[in-house]
């Protein structure tokens, strides 16, 4: 039996940063298209689990170490990136430090959730829509 065709999968990591105040998040800027701030995070590997790889491009793209508090949902509509059909799980972590820009991130920056950029790659405007209200309102993303 052929092997089916589906789309790659991802994850990603809303860091609020917990040794500051009003728990501010961390966005990267990305190096490669498409270009603008995102929330930091990459493919899955093969043989890791979906946190793990959460935990993994969080440290690689921003020097934290993060610990995952919540699952805010996934996000599979098929022009989300416009590289291709890409389902990501989001996740929201906390982290303690300053963060550093690496690997595919030209830069990075914390953000208080009052001042979030407009110029974000991806749905991640929607995401972060979510995210709000998950602060908010404790609840998590809804099903679309």
């Amino acid at each position: 039996m052929p092997r089916p065709v589906t789309p790659l999968l991802a994850a990603d990591a809303i860091i609020e940063l917990a040794d500051r105040p009003g728990r501010p998040i961390v966005l990267i800027e990305r190096a490669f298209p498409p270009l603008g701030w995102a929330i930091p995070g990459g493919f899955v590997d093969v043989g890791e689990t979906v946190e793990q790889a959460a935990v993994r491009e969080a440290h690689e793209e921003v020097c934290l170490r993060v610990i995952l508090v919540a699952l805010l949902g996934l996000y599979s509509n098929p022009a989300r990136d416009p590289r291709g059909h890409t389902v990501t799980a989001v996740y929201v972590a906390r982290a303690e430090g300053t963060p550093t820009a690496a690997d595919d991130a030209r830069n990075c920056q914390v953000f208080e959730i009052d001042a979030i950029p407009s110029s974000l790659a991806f749905d991640h405007a929607l995401v972060l829509q979510d995210y709000l209200r998950f602060r908010s309102e404790g609840s998590v993303a809804p099903l679309r």
